[in-house]
């Protein structure tokens, strides 16, 4: 082959190893072709296309008489072999039935010509095929043609019977630990918990409930609750819960709405403006509150960040589950809610509220149907504010109403470990229940917050009886962050390896650039094109595919793979450097006649330089 048809497919400037296989029929000491014998070889254009439009311009080929046989077919065999060793597989677009069939269904030794004619028309010098009969030829196998399915493409039509072998890259590898391929992904559990969340905040509304489509800039309102039958009632107020998407963030929020509530004085949404700036972990934030007419009513609406899939205390631990069967009999069991569980949501409770409190304000409502499970064992005070808009004539005075947010918490205490709402009724059963499925520690907090009001009686205190629990507490919210990093880390390359996988399909198999149909193919993109196959279409030694993900990803890693330098000497800052890997790694052609042994990091030099020479061209 000549010195410069190779360049059409090697890296004029990459330190790459090429190995080639000579053929078997090729001399130990090959002696270089003379230019005579070019003038005797026949032109490829007479065989393609049956006429040369250069036969008149400059071309060195031998152009027969139009009657002459073509006799010079199987003397130049050996020589196009030679020569046709790196080259792809000429697929033409349109192939006359007649000319196609008769040639390949003749002889072995016919067939065995066929292709090495397609061999060597890629590498013709003139490659343009004249105006034949309005037929159109393409030497690019990754044509658009390929993407038709229908039986005008000869490669996928079923009356051609060329047929390729199954590719033997005699590349295999054994299969990665299981460890590696969860190496990549967050754990089923938590990715079913995410996309539920997602799943319910882009769910629709259904429809019919003429609900209206804008509210202060709120639209897509979904109720939460139910609006028809047995009305849920916040005081003397019915209320209803709706998920809203706003107009300016495109963030979705809950939007708490009263109804038939007439504010009276505009100085009620004081309270609520003190709400917005409490930020805790425990509690729901208030964003904003307004009245509105949209509902054709008089309806207050106060505005909260949302909890997709939250539940509230009740409907968690307190209300009735499903009958089991228990002595031959089907009973509803109530489940006991572990201690621990208790602790946790005790220790959290307490701390919104103490937060609260040092902000001179008070909960007012602390009730299992008002505190929302967001998460594992994590629970947060919802509807604050609302009572202060509601109550705002009362004027009651805020060291009086913070002794009720312990009386109510109490009672709250009471109820989940009774499992009953209604447990305070009958405190002496009530404390005995407690006291027979939970230890003294968590009987006397119970007992200290319903007790009598006092001076000294604050929430300041039940840190106090509740010390050593705290630090218990404190150990499982670490833990939890310590698993919930170790499940992000999982994550951690996947955004490098889909920037990879995007400037694979920017190069690979680009129909033209630069004026050049052949681009994705030529110089740096052919070793990009090996590499795909390397990674994505190896088979076994039976010819079958090897779906390996593990395979994929430790490729894929190895071009990426982060080196970190210092910045200067003797420095502790890095500078980390996106570089590939210098392990070596064999890159099969798919004719099966030549390999090339690169590295990663050269592999990743061809892809960047691929790239930016697309960057360049936008």
């Amino acid at each position: 082959m000549a010195q410069g048809d190779m360049a059409f497919f090697s890296r004029p400037s990459s330190a790459a190893v090429k190995i080639s296989a000579p053929p078997p029929d090729e001399p130990s000491s090959p002696k270089p072709s003379s230019k005579k014998d070019s003038t005797q070889r026949q032109c490829r254009n007479i065989l393609i296309f049956g006429s040369c439009k250069y036969q008149d311009k400059g071309c060195i080929y031998y152009h027969p008489a139009p009657d002459a046989p073509p006799s010079v077919i199987t003397s130049t065999k050996s020589s196009s072999s030679r020569q046709a060793v790196n080259a792809p597989v000429f697929v033409p677009k349109a192939i006359p039935v007649s000319t196609t069939t008769s040639t390949l269904q003749s002889s072995p030794s016919a067939e065995s010509e066929h292709n090495d004619q397609q061999q060597e028309e890629e590498h013709n010098i003139y490659p343009e095929a004249p105006d034949d009969g309005g037929q159109t030829y393409s030497n690019n196998p990754y044509a658009d043609s390929m993407l038709d399915y229908g039986g005008a493409d000869p490669f996928y039509s079923t009356q051609f019977t060329f047929a390729r072998q199954p590719l033997d890259y005699h590349l295999y590898t054994h299969p990665r630990p299981d460890s590696l391929q969860h190496k990549y992904f967050i754990s089923d559990s938590i990715r079913e918990e995410l996309q539920k969340r997602s799943e319910t905040i882009h769910s629709g509304p259904i429809p019919g409930l003429s609900l209206p489509e804008e509210l202060q800039g709120y639209h897509s309102l979904v109720p939460l609750e139910p609006v028809a039958g047995e009305r849920r009632k916040f005081g003397n107020w019915y209320s209803t819960v709706y998920r809203a998407v706003n107009s300016t963030d495109g963030v979705t929020y809950a939007l708490r709405r009263i109804e038939n509530f007439r504010l009276m004085q505009q100085t009620a949404f004081a309270g609520i403006e003190t709400w917005s700036r409490i930020r805790h972990p425990n509690i729901i934030s208030v964003r904003e509150a307004f009245t509105t007419r949209a509902f054709n009513d008089n309806s207050l609406v106060v505005v909260y960040d949302y909890h997709p899939n939250s539940q509230t205390l009740y409907e968690a631990h307190i209300k009735p589950k499903g009958p089991q069967f228990q002595n031959g009999r089907l009973q509803a069991q109530p489940v006991r809610i572990p201690e621990r569980t208790l602790w946790s949501y005790v220790i959290q409770i307490a701390n919104a509220i103490k937060t609260v409190h040092d902000a001179g304000q008070a909960v007012r409502i602390i009730d299992a149907t008002k505190i929302l499970v967001t998460g594992k064992n994590r629970v947060r005070i919802s509807s604050c504010g609302i009572v202060d808009v509601l109550t705002y004539e009362a004027h009651a005075d805020v060291a009086f109403l913070q002794q009720e947010d312990l009386a109510m918490f109490g009672k709250l205490v009471f109820a989940l470990c009774c499992s009953n709402l209604a447990a305070m009724n009958n405190l002496p059963k009530a404390v005995e229940t407690l006291a027979r499925h939970y230890s003294a520690d968590l009987k006397s907090v119970a007992l200290f917050l319903i007790s009598k009001p006092g001076p000294h009686k604050n929430i300041g205190q039940l840190f106090d009886m509740i010390g050593s629990r705290l630090l218990t507490e404190m150990d499982e919210m670490q833990n939890a962050v310590d698993r919930l990093e170790g499940e992000l880390m999982t994550e951690l390359e996947n955004a490098r390896l889909v920037r990879l996988l995007c400037k694979f399909g920017f190069i690979n198999e680009r129909p033209e650039f630069a004026r050049e149909p052949r681009w994705s193919e030529t110089g740096d993109r052919y070793i990009v094109t090996l590499f795909r196959d390397y990674v994505f279409h190896q088979v076994d030694e039976h010819g079958n595919p090897v779906v390996n993900l593990t395979h994929v990803l430790t490729c894929l890693n190895k071009v990426c793979h982060l080196y970190f330098y210092p910045l200067f000497a003797d420095d502790d800052e890095f500078l980390q450097l996106d570089a590939g890997s210098d392990e070596r790694i064999m890159l099969v052609a798919r004719d099966e006649q030549s390999c090339l042994v690169v590295s990663y990091k050269e592999i990743k030099s061809c892809i960047d330089s691929a790239f930016s020479e697309l960057t360049r061209g936008t």
